[in-house]
């Protein structure tokens, strides 16, 4: 998986046109790296969070920067740009009856928003999965963003591809459910002193276990995956 983040991971945020895009923080690294073949097909990789740049910048990953998909990162950048270009977008995710909310959200932050379309990101069966890529095929928005979690957000924006949609496309984990009540999310101190984590957790108390115990067993594999793809490289140089 390291070697992944080698060749996909930028340094900062680039406008692109087309190409699926993700945001890797421990955890998503910690489920990704036993989903590997994903993120192998993703155009971009970008770093979510202060803590996962650090520890990239330990094993000599220097000089990037804390790029994610949400009021406080990159969401802005990309529907602003949509609303001056005209650009259509489609967002799936959250569940059924929050969805329609979040656009709301949306549409009320960015009046000019073109969202061509929208649904939530559970599925009733395959074939409903499979409906929703033919809608948004037919549709052809510009700009794709998909919030349901590491590997089925990937996987979706992946099949989007498969299926011939050539647009630019997004994860953004819990962005769409988090914005129902108003698309900023985190308060200022939050966002100020890099304690996003901590509103988080208040906000959703089932993250705990995440960033207490999944999350020291995600950093043990990156830096795991970290020596074995150093080893990798040094026996290709002798």
């Amino acid at each position: 998986m390291f070697d992944i983040l080698v060749d996909k991971v930028r340094a900062e945020y680039k406008e692109s046109k087309t190409g699926n895009v993700s945001f890797l923080n421990p955890y998503s690294y910690y489920i990704g790296r036993k989903n590997r073949d994903l993120y192998a097909q993703l155009d971009d990789i970008y770093i979510d969070g202060q803590l996962m740049v650090r520890v990239l910048g330990f094993c000599g990953m220097k000089g990037i920067k804390r790029v994610s998909f949400d009021a406080t990162s990159l969401a802005p950048v990309v529907f602003e740009n949509c609303s001056l270009h005209n650009k259509t977008v489609y967002v799936i995710g959250a569940k059924e009856e929050q969805i329609p909310l979040s656009v709301e959200a949306l549409k009320k932050q960015y009046p000019l928003l073109n969202i061509v379309g929208y649904s939530s990101g559970y599925f009733k069966s395959d074939e409903h999965r499979q409906e929703i890529i033919g809608d948004i095929k037919k549709l052809n928005p510009s700009v794709v963003v998909v919030g349901m979690g590491a590997v089925h957000q990937e996987r979706f924006l992946n099949a989007l591809k498969v299926a011939g949609w050539d647009g630019a496309g997004y994860t953004c984990g819990g962005f769409l459910h988090q914005i129902i009540t108003g698309v900023d999310y985190y308060p200022l101190w939050a966002d100020k002193y890099n304690m996003r984590w901590i509103y988080r957790i208040y906000d959703e108390p089932k993250l705990f276990k995440r960033y207490f115990f999944e999350y020291p067993i995600a950093l043990f594999y990156i830096f795991k995956d970290f020596l074995k793809f150093k080893a990798k490289l040094k026996a290709l140089h002798k």
